[in-house]
């Protein structure tokens, strides 16, 4: 009660005073730190180091620079050597630190790759003020996060690069990448493992569409696609027989790149994720072509699944052509197609229906020609009954609904527009967060620095 009537009376602002108090313990910090980082001259005997022209760097001067750390700003004093040979200077102790090129120290870099590939930069800018009391701009946000995402991809890229030769082998009209024998994951059985794939437009700077056509006939790009394919397991199945995808197992993985380049990223991803030791193996995906491409050389053998939600998509194109003025035409054109054709996997009988409707609108007859074809070509990958009865999904919500979360939720807010460069970086780092992998690569780069 005194309490709260000290608050009434204004006499205690609870928020003013702990901000006060983190202020305070933020300066001592510092001002520790600052002491900690004062580092001697060097001993006689440790007076030169190796400079990576293959001669010797010798010791200078101490010299200082301010590094911004969780605690706030804080100096560090350390010594500084040249080369004589090829006059290039070196301080090795801002490699120890983490803290060469940069002002920022390995914590706060952290904070700011994490708010920065969640929010806007700005936005980051700001949870760094409120959150940790750190003042930073937004630039330095970008800059930070954009960096440690390609760090992460570069890795990545060594990683895909040891598993795949640099040599094509010819197989029919094209070559391939053939992957290297890579070592089973070891672990348990898996039930069953999906792969899906998916992409999406990223809206970007003008000088990354310079050549590219747009959606619209004689208009320029404004997007590039990013590429997201994801990896889940699935266990088991409801009391209805409807597939249950088991808790946390999605995992991410996506760019701007070429369908080869990313059909090699998805590989090893599955791979890592047990592909060897899946007892069932499904792919799905849209009816793209590439998707089915990368599903043919990437993952041979597995059973392949059309997204029912996307096929019947195409089935409403054609009736929006066939009835563009009557709804109740085009609903009922869908209902009997879908439910007694699509839906029950008949769909060599689709496409003979398709095929036989005339219609003297050049328009409409190539759009049904192509839509017959489209069903044709991925007949296969739509008996939706034979999946069913297996207990597999038959939609890719999972890969759709990663395409909102991971990418559109953070790259597609109003007035953004990204270099292929930025938006991979942050992609990068965003699903490394999202397959819970950043704080072991946080924790592998600090082992390696500290090696």
């Amino acid at each position: 009660m005194v309490f709260q009537d000290r608050r009434r009376a204004g006499r205690l602002d609870l928020e003013a005073t702990e901000m006060a108090v983190r202020s305070a313990l933020h300066r001592a910090g510092a001002r520790a730190l600052s002491q900690l980082l004062q580092f001697p001259a060097p001993s006689e005997e440790r007076r030169t180091v190796a400079c990576p022209c293959g001669q010797q760097a010798h010791y200078h001067q101490l010299r200082t620079k301010p590094v911004l750390t969780a605690v706030g700003p804080a100096e560090v004093s350390r010594p500084y050597y040249w080369c004589p040979t090829c006059h290039a200077g070196q301080f090795p102790v801002d490699r120890e630190l983490d803290v060469e090129n940069t002002e920022f120290s390995p914590g706060v870099r952290r904070m700011q790759a994490m708010v920065g590939q969640e929010a806007p930069f700005d936005q980051g800018r700001e949870q760094m003020k409120v959150l940790a009391g750190l003042e930073v701009t937004a630039e330095y946000v970008e800059r930070t996060a954009e960096g440690v995402g390609a760090d992460i991809a570069q890795r990545e890229r060594g990683e895909v690069q040891k598993a795949f030769p640099s040599t094509s082998l010819r197989d029919g009209e094209r070559s391939r990448t053939v992957p290297l024998d890579l070592p089973a994951v070891a672990g348990e059985p898996i039930p069953i493992l999906y792969v899906q794939m998916d992409g999406t437009g990223i809206p970007v700077v003008k000088k990354e569409t310079v050549g590219r056509q747009g959606k619209i006939a004689g208009q320029p790009a404004h997007t590039r696609e990013a590429k997201l394919g994801c990896v889940f397991t699935q266990t088991t199945w409801d009391e209805k027989g409807y597939p249950i995808r088991d808790p946390d197992s999605t995992t991410y993985t996506g760019a701007i790149e070429t369908a080869e380049e990313f059909g090699q990223r998805l590989f090893l991803e599955a791979w890592t994720r047990g592909w060897s030791r899946a007892l069932l193996r499904v792919v799905m995906g849209d009816g793209a072509e590439w998707i089915w491409n990368l599903a043919a050389l990437h993952f041979p053998g597995a059973i392949l699944i059309v997204d029912l939600y996307h096929a019947r998509q195409h089935l409403w194109e054609v009736a929006r052509r066939l009835y563009p003025d009557d709804e109740g035409k085009r609903k009922g054109w869908v209902k009997l197609h879908q439910k007694r054709l699509l839906d029950q996997g008949r769909i060599e009988k689709l496409v003979r229906a398709l095929r036989s409707i005339k219609s003297g609108n050049p328009e409409v007859a190539e759009k049904l020609r192509a839509e017959a074809d489209y069903f044709e070509r991925n007949a296969e990958r739509m008996r939706y009954p034979k999946f069913r009865r297996q207990h597999l999904f038959v939609g890719s919500g999972v890969i759709e609904a990663g395409c909102k979360t991971v990418i559109a939720s953070r790259f597609k807010r109003s007035g953004m527009f990204w270099t292929v460069r930025g938006a991979n970086g942050i992609l990068t780092l965003r699903c490394s967060h999202c397959n819970g992998r950043f704080e072991d690569y946080w924790e592998g780069r600090r082992n390696a620095i500290a090696a």
